[in-house]
């Protein structure tokens, strides 16, 4: 645990003092925790041991998660959801199970696994996740109904998926009864949590016998999202869309606890997924990515660049997005610790296949991390008004300008000064 909180707090560092690199390049953060977490582990220096068994490692990943869905949920309240709905509903209708069967017919035919299998490890790597593609959804010059499409479908996703994971894994283990119920229960109690807990903590903060003192404002959301951690594991209820929840829920009744918590929260899940990412990376090691072969490299790069951009593009058909925006939502969709959690699951089943299907996830999702996360800046970068008018033009129409002849029309064409793209000073 010493040698795993040094490396953490050395690789912290690290990413704090290239961080002005990482805003302006293809370089993330975290693909540093990932690959600083490859080279610290067994497989190469040995100085972090960890096995995926480990219980560090399953709770680190699912209390990441819940932080990121958490604080995406209060991106957007429940009006935004429901008046912007259309697109989101494309996204999970069609592209979640367009995905899932495409990716299905490639574990299958191109990896061998039973039908079972494939649709299994087919719902573990569909759910998608926002933070490693951080400077597309965090960035302003994106068009807000992508950003928004983007968030919703990757905060509802993993919810979504869950009873599709349960349910082939009950049939991979022979299970007749496959208790459904009880995963309706689950789910249907996450959301319950979601909205009740928070709900019921901002109107306290309304009556007259409560007042929070400004410097406490932030750990107010802290609070609920504890408390709805807290409640959705006691309660058997689902954490992830207990997160999302919760995180709508504080966006639509408490906006100034949602302004006063985004700075710190943001920051909270950030470490959390940044030490996530530090252990996923040394669980891998040379040999573990060795015994996935050929065919395993073959179905993770057919995963990222085949299975989910065919879906998009057939569920997107005649929808209104522009081509490049069509082009982004098909690319991003980056697998994370919704995956990380479903495969850990996986292999702790004790199924006979379960070992070869959560090498296969480590690495469709080591990929992910280091494709999407590499990427997001620079198609960021594309939506930037300011690049589709050359410098060259504007100084040109600046110097034969004669001083009051501009009109109003060319005023209004001109683009407005922008500022220095920020959008990488977000917490991935």
């Amino acid at each position: 645990m010493t040698n795993l909180l040094l490396a953490f707090a050395a690789m912290l560092l690290l990413a704090v003092l290239v961080s002005n690199l990482a805003h302006r390049t293809v370089l993330s953060t975290a693909a540093l925790f990932l690959v600083g977490g490859f080279l610290l582990g067994d497989g190469v220096t040995g100085l972090i041991t960890l096995k995926p068994g480990d219980t560090l490692v399953s709770e680190l990943a699912e209390l990441a998660l819940f932080a990121v869905l958490f604080t995406d949920g209060m991106h957007a309240g429940w009006q935004d959801l429901r008046s912007a709905w259309r697109l989101p509903g494309r996204a999970l209708g069609w592209g979640l199970p367009l995905t899932l069967l495409v990716t299905a017919l490639f574990a299958h035919y191109v990896v061998g696994l039973g039908w079972v299998e494939s649709l299994l490890i087919a719902a573990i790597l569909t759910p998608t996740d926002p933070v490693f593609a951080a400077a597309l959804v965090g960035n302003d010059k994106v068009p807000p109904r992508l950003r928004h499409l983007l968030n919703v479908e990757s905060g509802v996703n993993d919810g979504l998926v869950l009873p599709f994971v349960v349910l082939f894994l009950a049939i991979a283990q022979g299970e007749e009864n496959l208790h459904m119920g009880e995963l309706g229960a689950e789910l249907a109690g996450g959301v319950a949590i979601g909205v009740a807990i928070p709900w019921a903590a901002i109107m306290l903060v309304r009556t007259r016998w409560f007042a929070i003192a400004p410097k406490y404002e932030p750990l107010n959301a802290v609070a609920i999202g504890l408390l709805v951690l807290a409640t959705a594991q006691a309660t058997h209820g689902n954490l992830f869309l207990a997160a999302f929840a919760a995180g709508v829920t504080v966006a639509t009744v408490g906006h100034r606890h949602r302004e006063t918590f985004e700075q710190f929260g943001e920051l909270v899940a950030e470490l959390l997924k940044l030490a996530a990412l530090l252990v996923f990376g040394a669980l891998l090691s040379p040999a573990f990515l060795g015994d996935v072969g050929w065919t395993g490299w073959a179905f993770a790069v057919l995963a990222l660049v085949v299975a989910r951009p065919v879906a998009i593009w057939v569920s997107f058909l005649r929808s209104g997005l522009t081509a490049r925006e069509q082009a982004a939502v098909m690319w991003f969709g980056p697998k994370g610790f919704a995956s990380v959690v479903y495969g850990l699951l996986v292999l702790e089943s004790g199924i006979p296949a379960g070992e070869k299907i959560f090498h296969l996830v480590g690495v469709t999702i080591t990929l992910s991390i280091l494709a999407h996360s590499s990427t997001d800046i620079v198609v960021a970068r594309g939506f930037d008004e300011e690049r589709e008018v050359p410098a060259w033009f504007e100084r040109t129409r600046t110097r034969i300008r004669r001083p009051g002849a501009a009109s109003k029309a060319e005023d209004e064409a001109s683009p407005p000064a922008r500022s220095e793209d920020h959008s990488r000073d977000r917490p991935q």
